[in-house]
């Protein structure tokens, strides 16, 4: 399933694509809104909350996507052919420059852009609200602690503790800590709740600064050779909160 970091660079593109302009197309194809046309409205914003997407129109709308696991947007110059199946399209948004195409979004929703709350106000702290702030880290990690005798691998892919990390990045985040996905968030002490923090904001990061999401370099060596780039141990493989996740035995005992 794309990260929240995906989700982010798909946000930002299309900011950068369609912010600003009227739409010239504005199909939705999904079955539950073939019946409105966006042609005309102009797109305000395209915001991301963790693995959520707004693009918010200046009718007072927005239209709400969520990728799950093979949704995605593609941009396009007109005229361009698409990369995917056009039966697969859910929303062409097009400016006399750009056509944004969202692939396989099987949640898509429009709804007043005042509203929005109502889909994610549910989910924790987002790692990387632009508004980040001392009272949005203090709220993550009060959320985190009190997950109690859970598995720290399954805390850090709750949405309601904390918005946008997937499995694979929770697998980075822990390897470069040196926890155990397996152990309690409860028995973390303070040093490795510092580090799991601190390493939490580096990955994802990182992630949006190479501008490639969902890979870092440790899965990338995981995936060619599975060994742990650290000590070269062969690393691990179980069944976490019924995700497969990876660790290496030495440097996460």
């Amino acid at each position: 399933m794309p990260e929240g970091d995906t989700v982010y660079l798909a946000a930002k593109r299309l900011r950068a694509a369609l912010a600003g302009q009227r739409l010239v197309r504005g199909e939705l194809r999904h079955p539950r809104l073939v019946e409105y046309n966006l042609a005309g409205l102009t797109v305000v914003d395209v915001a991301s909350v963790g693995k959520h997407l707004f693009t918010r129109l200046d009718d007072g709308r927005s239209l709400h996507s969520h990728f799950r696991m093979d949704g995605s947007w593609h941009l396009y110059r007109p005229g361009m052919a698409w990369q995917r199946p056009a039966y697969e399209a859910r929303a062409v948004l097009a400016t006399e420059e750009r056509v944004a195409v969202g692939f396989a979004l099987h949640d898509l929703e429009l709804l007043p852009t005042a509203e929005e709350h109502r889909l994610v106000g549910h989910l924790g702290p987002d790692l990387l609200d632009p508004e980040w702030s001392a009272e949005h880290a203090g709220e993550a990690l009060r959320r985190l602690t009190a997950r109690g005798a859970s598995e720290i691998g399954m805390v850090l892919l709750e949405q309601r503790v904390m918005a946008g990390i997937g499995n694979l990045m929770a697998d980075e985040i822990l390897w470069r800590s040196r926890i155990d996905p397996r152990r309690a968030a409860s028995d973390l002490g303070e040093d490795e709740l510092a580090r799991l923090w601190r390493d939490m904001r580096t990955v994802i990061r990182m992630s949006v600064r190479r501008g490639h999401a969902g890979v870092t370099p440790v899965i990338a060596e995981r995936r060619r050779d599975g060994h742990c780039p650290r000590c070269g141990a062969a690393m691990e493989r179980g069944r976490v909160g019924g995700r497969t996740t990876y660790w290496c035995p030495r440097e996460q005992a």
